[in-house]
């Protein structure tokens, strides 16, 4: 009997301490992606390895905790959207409905449009960085401000990252999470799904950056010199969404097939660089995004460990505590909380975080756990538009701006990312209620 106590005292000191070291561990790294955004990869991975060296994870149980179809997805994509970018298409495109376009403010809205169809299936921060020398060059020969036109864009590519499975991280996640297929995305149960409520925001959203816009009606005359430099990757792009929608019918359950397509697609894509186009593959290589693949490890271990140990089940309580059996205030509150805590922190930690407490609170209240989980993307995608270092493709819009001597405030910042995000996320969050409701 002693020795039964005694062990329960020890199970119970056990958990204690791992409870209180996963959640000091997960505050800290927490903090550090707020203080230290360009050091996010070395906070989420620092994050993991100290919950290893407590013991609160095994080794072990960490590799499991990270969602390598996810993984898969993300790094396959990232070498075919590499690959699109450096083929010149985004730019190429860019140009021609600029070219067609009869004034300043209907070509900053095509190029707008254009950035956030690219962003539905390339990752944002590299989207940008392509489209954004051409409206550098538009407004410059016309000697206006590219300020508004650059913050269009990015806010414009950060809303469609959440339309479908391979448009941006947050989507990989509800995608691992929910095993949620490419197609799903599109339909789910019968029911129209996350793009659509996207498609229906970004309508929306559109017409507040023409009223934003209005004013800016110079006509334009441009001359055109982009070029598609490569048409393999185009086609790689195209083909692979093609296999990835094929995928959701074959392998419904979201295992691995998807990131197996994805993974072989990057290999494919190194190889051809190298025998086809005579590319220097190590350039290909350090191009790659390697902070964000190996931040998303860590966060999936840092997580996976206040999981482990019961805090998500806390979490969950207390949003169940607060709206009582009102399933409408259950997901606005996690709608609009979630668009005021990703206008400032990392989106991508606080998703993976709360997935798991949406789907609980679905379950104490007895409803559907997608209406939670898609609510919990949108605002959780759309929140970062508020801010200049809400997402990463801010940043980089901002930066761009810095270097070219125009220095973006916040205020100036959310003139245009404030109305857009309210806009948008309203209409999606109104059509996800009534469709899922």
């Amino acid at each position: 009997m002693e020795k039964e106590i005694s062990l329960r005292k020890f199970r119970d000191i056990t958990l204690a301490f791992s409870r209180s070291a996963a959640l000091i561990i997960f505050l800290l790294t927490y903090i550090g992606l707020v203080f230290l955004p360009r050091r996010r990869m070395q906070a989420a991975v620092a994050g993991a390895g100290a919950l290893m060296l407590l013991g609160v994870v095994s080794p072990f149980e960490a590799f499991r905790l990270i969602n390598w179809n996810v993984m898969g997805i993300f790094w396959g994509t990232l070498v075919v959207a590499e690959l699109f970018m450096a083929s010149n298409t985004p730019a190429y495109l860019a140009e021609l409905v600029v070219a067609k376009s009869r004034n300043v403010v209907w070509a900053t809205l095509a190029i707008c449009a254009l950035t956030s169809l690219i962003s539905a299936f390339v990752e944002n921060v590299a989207t940008v960085l392509i489209v954004a020398p051409v409206a550098l060059a538009i407004t410059g020969r016309l000697h206006i401000s590219p300020v508004p036109v650059i913050i269009g864009l990015a806010v414009s590519s950060n809303l469609q990252g959440a339309a479908t499975l391979i448009g941006d991280p947050p989507s990989m996640l509800l995608g691992g999470f929910a095993k949620m297929t490419f197609n799903d995305f599109f339909v789910y149960e019968g029911k129209p799904s996350i793009f659509f409520a996207v498609q229906l925001g970004a309508i929306a959203s559109f017409f507040t950056l023409y009223l934003i816009f209005r004013n800016m009606r110079q006509p334009i005359q441009i001359e055109r010199t982009q070029e598609i430099q490569m048409w393999t990757p185009p086609i790689m792009l195209v083909l692979l969404i093609v296999l990835l929608a094929l995928s959701s019918l074959i392998d419904p359950g979201f295992s691995s097939l998807a990131g197996i397509i994805c993974v072989a697609f990057g290999v494919f894509g190194f190889i051809w660089y190298r025998v086809a186009h005579r590319g220097n593959i190590v350039n290909l290589f350090t191009a790659l995004d390697w902070q964000t693949t190996f931040f998303l490890m860590g966060v999936f271990v840092v997580v996976g460990g206040i999981t482990h140990v019961g805090w998500i089940d806390d979490i969950t309580v207390l949003f169940s505590r607060i709206s009582g059996d009102n399933t409408f205030l259950a997901y606005s509150l996690l709608v609009w909380i979630s668009v005021i805590f990703s206008a400032f922190i990392d989106n991508v930690p606080y998703l993976l975080a709360m997935l798991p407490v949406a789907q609980g609170l679905a379950g104490e209240l007895g409803t559907s756990d997608t209406l939670l989980m898609f609510g919990l993307l949108i605002g959780a995608s759309l929140g970062g538009n508020i801010t200049p270092i809400g997402a990463s493709a801010n940043i980089v819009g901002v930066g761009i701006l810095s270097k070219r001597g125009h220095h973006v405030s916040l205020r100036e910042f959310a003139r245009i990312g404030v109305p857009f995000t309210l806009v948008a996320t309203f209409f999606a969050y109104i059509f996800i209620w009534f469709i899922w409701k």
